[in-house]
């Protein structure tokens, strides 16, 4: 079978789906990566066809200013706004990209764009099945809100948000995908309010890439929404890979280090988070690896208790670390509860949240502290929670609970 796989966003956006391409062309598909440019050495170097699509990740989030934001629905409202805006000033070129000829030899679509927009409209064009495809849950429930929105005790409210989120994307995107439907791929127009009514009452599958320990099914997800487990990969299958020598050194120095890293979060003093970091480690009284992420974050003259690295493989460092404090993507999250190590979660936005509350729920990680209001004093702390034994050893349970086989968020790279 010929699979597409349309993924955009961050390399820990696009990642998981690179593994899921590799899990099917191991048992004989041929897949084709549809994702930024930037992305094209990670698509080879998995031997899998490539398919550009305009755009820099990483100059995208700095457009929008990074993803931070508060969790007043007004909050919500603006973070949707500037994440589809900052991406929707290329819809124009998606189109076109999406309009090859090339891409009509395809079977089967997968699609990780929330919605399914631009993929259920491709896959309708060419009359083949849809797959909606992704790694937080955005699947319409009444157990709990859509991504980034707060919970609030109000009746009917948690389905409402779904459908909020759904028509923040779709209206910033109608214009350009009505005019491609109709123009280019010869299909009418979609109602007013999207392609959502039909994509559930089609019973389109969904598939999602995360463990059901870290989120349990709601009773209310119908029959076609599965979860799979995490779509992660480890390094040792990637060819040879050996460690750095001054990192194994570090790691046997002393005492296991927390990890500090925000991996594609962009903030607007990199300077001065560096400095809150390392004055919130030594508070702590803790050894600490430290990593730059895409906001560059200037680790110079760093006492000889912290130490600053290149990327990384998650699941090879992570299993030697005393506790990790990361933004709270999807990837970096399922990689820490894997390892079995506690966390702490620093959120910017959307379903960083999320991940960093249901973590502290399960009792493996400490209460999130919110980047917009972060001081050495909350970091500090909650280093200090992370590193109790206690929340030590009920991670260590529940990471030998997950499975370790599988397609199960990717471990190359620190910027998830």
């Amino acid at each position: 079978m010929r699979v597409l796989i349309l993924a955009l966003g961050s390399r820990g956006d696009v990642l998981p789906y690179l593994v899921l391409g590799s899990a099917l062309q191991a048992v004989g598909h041929r897949v084709r990566v549809a994702t930024f440019a930037t992305f094209a050495p990670l698509v080879a170097a998995r031997q899998m066809a490539f398919h550009a699509i305009p755009g820099d990740p990483q100059h995208l989030l700095q457009m929008a200013g990074g993803i931070n934001a508060d969790r007043s629905l007004s909050g919500v409202v603006r973070l949707w706004r500037t994440i589809a805006g900052s991406f929707g000033s290329l819809a124009e070129s998606y189109v076109v990209a999406l309009s090859d000829p090339n891409l009509r030899a395809t079977d089967l679509l997968i699609n990780q764009l929330p919605g399914g927009i631009f993929g259920s409209d491709l896959a309708e064009a060419l009359g083949i099945p849809l797959v909606l495809a992704s790694v937080i849950p955005l699947t319409r429930t009444a157990t709990m809100p859509a991504m980034g929105f707060p919970a609030l005790p109000v009746p009917g409210y948690h389905r409402m948000t779904y459908r909020l989120a759904e028509q923040l994307v779709w209206q910033l995107f109608r214009g350009v995908i009505q005019r491609w439907r109709v123009q280019t791929l010869g299909l009418r127009h979609l109602p007013p309010l999207g392609p959502f009514a039909h994509l559930a009452h089609a019973r389109v599958p969904v598939i999602n890439g995360f463990s059901s320990y870290l989120v349990p099914r709601p009773p209310d997800w119908p029959a076609h929404v599965a979860i799979t487990g995490p779509w992660l990969e480890s390094y040792d299958t990637q060819g040879p890979w050996h460690p750095p020598e001054d990192v194994v050194r570090f790691l046997a120095a002393g005492a296991p280090p927390v990890y500090v890293g925000f991996g594609s979060m962009t903030v607007a003093d990199p300077a001065h988070l560096a400095a809150l970091v390392v004055r919130a480690l030594q508070r702590a009284g803790r050894r600490g690896i430290v990593h730059a992420g895409w906001a560059q974050l200037p680790y110079r003259d760093l006492p000889s208790t912290i130490m600053a690295v290149e990327p990384l493989p998650f699941d090879w460092l992570f299993p030697q670390l005393a506790a990790i404090v990361h933004h709270g993507g999807s990837g970096t999250t399922a990689v820490g509860f894997r390892a079995g190590v506690p966390t702490a979660v620093v959120p910017f936005g959307f379903d960083q949240y999320y991940w960093g509350e249901r973590l502290h729920t399960l009792g493996v990680g400490a209460a999130p502290v919110p980047f917009r209001t972060l001081s050495e004093a909350q970091l500090a702390e909650a280093i200090t929670a992370a590193c109790q034994p206690t929340m030590q050893q009920r991670a260590a349970e529940f990471g030998a609970r997950a499975p370790r086989t599988g397609c199960a968020p990717p471990s190359h790279g620190l910027s998830g």
